[in-house]
């Protein structure tokens, strides 16, 4: 599980342009690209509107699927599908923790009463690969989904 674990580290570890699924308040699926990153624990942060749809979405329903790692779909490499629990973040510690010069346009800095950080906490990733067509699978051991 170890060496899954670094495998699917070595792809989010670089902000990824992801496809971020929630559930609006009818229950239907929604999708936007976001740049992701993850830390070592695999928990995927990203900058949001504290006032955008996805985060009223992620107070209704805190579950999320992201997909990232693939950019050019001539040169398909290996991938993660993640299923996790996410909650918008807006203390001054995790603003400027994950704050980035990439962050500059659109937020006026680390403070901006606008600018947020999504955490999601990954209880489940697949880990596709070309020519496979099982996933390797990893699993929390225990995370906020258990509660």
């Amino acid at each position: 599980m170890a060496e899954l674990k670094d495998r699917i580290l070595d792809i989010l570890k670089q902000p990824q342009l992801s496809g971020l699924a929630t559930i609006t308040e009818d229950g239907k699926p929604w999708v936007r690209y976001m740049m992701a990153v993850a830390d070592a624990d695999l928990t995927i942060r990203c900058a949001t509107f504290v006032g955008a749809r996805k985060v009223a979405q992620l107070k209704a329903n805190p579950e999320v699927h992201l997909t990232c790692g693939v950019t050019d779909p001539a040169n398909m490499v290996p991938y993660p599908q993640i299923q996790a629990r996410a909650q918008l973040c807006t203390d001054e510690a995790e603003r400027h923790g994950f704050w980035s010069d990439m962050l500059a346009p659109i937020f006026s800095g680390p403070d901006d009463p606008n600018y947020g950080v999504l955490v999601m906490k990954p209880y489940r990733l697949e880990f596709c690969s070309r020519g496979s067509l099982e996933p390797e699978v990893w699993t929390a051991k225990c995370c906020c989904c258990c509660a």
